[in-house]
Formats: structure tokens, sequence, C-alpha cells
């Protein structure tokens, strides 16, 4: 895996967590190139490749559905940074799952129907636990419990 920083952002995990983290979400060999994004850059990508005008938190784009996969991620760190702070979690905690979510979608699964989603949110809740992280999921009534 490679990983590209092109933000200036502050709080940026190390390329090694990335690693960590993208390697617990795969079951197969795979070429992944994760590029952690500007707010330009990441608007830029969403604007061309999904028609929509504003930069979101991660876009993965799958290159070959085969051995090796291959696929790019791109993580908005501005948007990471926003959205981990909203939800009164630790930046990397979030960048953890979204590179989780990324990887996944890499190998074909997807959240447009509601049973997809719920089976893509319970990997993802196993696969963080494994790596010392909340289920990301969980609303704050549950994790109160």
């Amino acid at each position: 895996m490679t990983v590209q920083i092109a933000s200036s952002a502050a709080a940026i995990p190390s390329r090694a967590r990335f690693l960590r983290w993208a390697t617990a979400a795969l079951r197969r060999k795979a070429r992944i190139t994760l590029r952690i994004v500007d707010t330009r850059e990441a608007r830029a990508l969403n604007k061309s490749y999904r028609r929509r005008d504003y930069a979101t938190n991660v876009l993965t784009f799958v290159y070959a559905d085969q051995r090796p996969l291959a696929g790019d991620i791109a993580l908005c760190a501005p948007v990471v940074r926003r959205e981990a702070r909203a939800q009164k979690i630790s930046i990397a905690a979030h960048y953890a799952h979204l590179t989780v979510h990324g990887v996944l979608h890499l190998q074909g699964y997807d959240h447009l129907r509601t049973s997809d989603a719920e089976r893509m949110e319970r990997l993802e809740a196993r696969i963080l636990k494994k790596l010392g992280y909340d289920d990301p999921y969980r609303t704050e009534t549950a994790k109160k419990s």
C-alpha cells in the first residue's frame, strides 16, 4: 500500500497506522494508494466522479476487481477532523473507521440497500473492535449503557 500525504492538516496519522488499518480490513491481496487530501482536491474528485459539488470524507476508486485488487482511496483531512470533533471521537478513530470503510468498498461492499449497509456496518464494527476502537455506529445512548 502506498500512502500519499497531500494535505498540510494537523493530526494526520502515520503511514504505519494507515497500513495497519487497511490490512485489518483486507481479505485478499491488493495494490492500494491511500491519499490524504485537502478540501479542494476532495471536492474536485467528488464533483468529477460522483457529480456532487462538495468535499466528502472518503472516496473509493476500484481499478481492478480481480487478483490482485487495485484501487485508490482518498480521505479528506479537514472533513475527517470536522466530523471527529462533531462526533466527539478521536481523529485517529475516525481515520481508522474511514480507512476500513474505504478498503471494504474496494472489496465490493456497499451500503446502497439497507441490508447491505447493515452487513457492512457490522463488519466495520468487528474490524475496528479488533483494532481497539469503539463501534462507530453505536448511538450516544448505547455508549452510555
